[in-house]
């Protein structure tokens, strides 16, 4: 997977320059404000926190984080998720600190939820800007 590694490096180089080039500083640009799924995964792949995988069967076959949207717009859910007795539940809590810790620094705002069945979440959305 180096190239996989090498070519998200590429992909947050180049929404780095955006936001330096657009004014936008350590906030998201409009690019992320607009498809802020893509826009998170990245930026936590570029982190080092490795997404959930699923196999060719459907069945998920490695602990990861899931980005999907949330229900208001420019919002996004983040959660920690893995195969049937991987432990993934025991261990989200830690795993989606560090999620916000490394959304934090790139200038996504993630806030901690306990949601259904007691499972945890972030619900993250782009800083505003300036800030």
């Amino acid at each position: 997977m180096p190239e996989r590694a090498a070519e998200v490096r590429a992909a947050f180089a180049g929404l780095a320059q955006i936001r330096r080039l657009t004014g936008d500083g350590g906030a998201p640009a409009d690019w992320e404000r607009r498809q802020p799924v893509r826009a998170v995964a990245l930026a936590l792949e570029a982190g080092g926190v490795p997404p959930s995988a699923v196999g060719a069967d459907g069945e998920r076959v490695a602990s990861g984080y899931r980005v999907r949207a949330a229900d208001r717009e420019g919002v996004v859910w983040v959660e920690w998720v893995g195969a049937a007795g991987s432990g993934a539940a025991h261990e989200e809590e830690a795993r989606l600190r560090e999620c916000a810790r490394v959304l934090a620094g790139v200038g996504w705002e993630a806030l901690l939820y306990r949601g259904a069945k007691r499972r945890r979440f972030l619900e993250v959305e782009a800083a505003p800007r300036g800030s």
